[in-house]
């Protein structure tokens, strides 16, 4: 039964994956989400339900438009794999491996909040990778859902307090700050101070601190990979925030284990 779970959850995030492509395209075409039909970005023309099945039609159609003939990026396929796996290792996270039934997925609201917060942040990676700014809509969203759900669940007296997490986001915020203010916005974009805020809050400490090494530890040997392979240079532009989101992700994931051995290690 846990398999089916595995399976539907799988399926969903693909299908979340598909609309997180809509709003990437349509967020930097300033167009809305809410109304009119997904469409080729090529041709124009409408896409009917065989064309918009996540992965399947991508595999089926070749990565082809099957309007035009024009390629499809093979970004559509990369974010669908990507979030259904993401909302895999929520389930596991949230679950285990102990069993659950659809009542206990149904009635989960930390769950359901991870899903939303993973989706934010999937949306946030390939936007800045693509046009190297964070949007203000969803990262607004992301801090005003994550500032209600902290909040509620501050009353259930479990776990660290919703001012604990505040202070993380602050701190965050903060650093990034500092760096943007000393490099008068060179080194780093004032989004990133807006996006730490939400990863602090998100994640509250210690974690947030995982997150932050993970993010400077990628984006190093990243960087250093890129510069020798004549990619880069010192003085490129490259956006930090998938950096981040994915140091976020070992930190959620991983964090608590990555502590253990830390401090095992030094001790």
């Amino acid at each position: 039964m846990n398999l089916i779970f595995y399976l539907i959850t799988f399926i969903f995030g693909t299908c979340i994956g598909s609309f997180l492509n809509c709003l990437i395209y349509r967020l930097n075409s300033k167009q809305s989400f809410l109304r009119g039909r997904s469409f080729c970005p090529h041709c124009k023309h409408e896409l009917s339900l065989f064309d918009l099945i996540p992965i399947f039609s991508f595999i089926v159609l070749k990565g082809k438009c099957r309007y035009c003939g024009k390629k499809i990026s093979w970004q559509y396929p990369l974010v669908e794999i990507a979030t259904g796996g993401l909302f895999l290792l929520i389930l596991n996270l949230q679950f285990g491996g102990s069993q659950f039934s659809i009542f206990s997925l149904l009635t989960s609201i930390r769950f359901f909040y991870l899903l939303i917060a993973s989706s934010l942040f999937v949306l946030v990676f390939v936007y800045d990778l693509k046009h190297y700014i964070i949007p203000d809509k969803v990262i607004y969203s992301a801090i005003g859902i994550t500032f209600f759900y902290q909040l509620i669940y501050s009353f259930q007296a479990v776990g660290p307090s919703f001012w604990s997490f505040l202070l993380s986001a602050f701190g965050a915020a903060g650093f990034f700050f500092l760096i943007w203010l000393i490099s008068k916005g060179k080194w780093m974009g004032f989004g990133d101070v807006k996006l730490g805020f939400f990863i602090g809050f998100f994640l509250g400490w210690p974690n947030v601190l995982v997150a932050l090494f993970s993010a400077f530890f990628i984006g190093a040997i990243i960087g250093i990979g890129l510069i020798a392979l004549g990619k880069k240079t010192l003085k490129s532009q490259v956006p930090f925030a998938p950096f981040l989101i994915m140091g976020t992700f070992i930190a959620l994931f991983w964090g608590q284990n990555l502590i253990n051995w830390y401090v095992n290690f030094i001790i």
